[in-house]
């Protein structure tokens, strides 16, 4: 049993405090991934739509828990009466729970993970596990109306869930779901910048140029096969099964730091 936690409330406080309630639930370790939330530090949505396609890949679809939260109440998140809801999926035996507005969900899309997501609504929920006596009455402010929802409410369903208890839910299709752009959803410790691209979508092959928003870019198969110093677009290593997205990276250097990249940005320039 896994628990994997990506969130865009990822301070440390805000990450012991979900993490110690998840492991005190299912008494499992609990991985953490650390989201951007302001849009001059990147896009903590494609952020978290790769991370939830690694940590898949990562585990295989063996029996566990995937978190992803990305809920802003600013902007596009003033439509939701508290930040965008949570739905629902399960990949093999990996119970997946994730915000389902933006492109949170869009990589999940891109491989065809699931047809629809089980869409969940808070007091709808947390009233019916009153009713059935899994959740105390007293509480049920406490949860319905957190502005920490990823705290009060996701580790709370995720138990009911993976114990077989129904909570109720509606149908929200994947094709609801924002398309991911072709753009960058990561930047590693070495500057290498990941994309949402797999190599058939950018004609990739060995020795073929690319033009690129950083100009014309040599396609190599692999890090070693890069000249020292030259800007390549590679296969990485991130994706799920066969599928790897593609990555643009310098030879010896941070290509974040060279062209200025964080998630977000799109490597083409339409």
């Amino acid at each position: 049993m896994f628990i994997s936690l990506i969130t865009d409330c990822s301070d440390d406080n805000a990450l012991n405090r979900q993490s110690a309630r998840l492991t005190s639930y299912f008494n499992a370790p609990v991985s953490s991934v650390r989201c951007s939330f302001y849009e001059s530090e990147g896009n903590g949505e494609l952020e978290a739509a790769g991370n939830i396609i690694d940590s898949l890949d990562a585990t295989g679809g063996t029996e566990g828990v995937v978190i992803a939260n990305t809920a802003h109440r600013d902007g596009k998140g003033k439509k939701w009466p508290n930040g965008t809801p949570f739905g629902y999926f399960y990949f093999k035996k990996t119970l997946v729970i994730s915000t389902i507005d933006g492109y949170t969900l869009s990589l999940v899309k891109k491989f065809n993970l699931t047809p629809s997501i089980h869409l969940l609504d808070v007091p709808t929920v947390i009233d019916e596990m009153i009713k059935r006596g899994h959740h105390e009455n007293g509480n049920r402010n406490l949860v319905v109306e957190s502005q920490f929802r990823s705290y009060e409410f996701v580790p709370r369903v995720a138990k009911w869930i993976t114990e077989g208890i129904r909570v109720p839910y509606g149908e929200y299709s994947i094709d609801n779901v924002d398309d991911a752009p072709k753009a960058f959803w990561h930047i590693d410790g070495f500057g290498n910048t990941l994309t949402t691209l797999l190599p058939e979508e950018v004609g990739h092959k060995q020795g073929k140029k690319i033009k690129t928003r950083f100009g014309e870019i040599t396609c190599y198969n692999r890090m070693k096969d890069t000249p020292n110093g030259e800007t390549a677009l590679i296969i990485g290593s991130n994706g799920i099964k066969n599928q790897r997205f593609v990555s643009l990276f310098i030879q010896g250097k941070s290509a974040a730091k060279e062209y200025g990249i964080k998630t977000g940005m799109g490597l083409f320039v339409y």
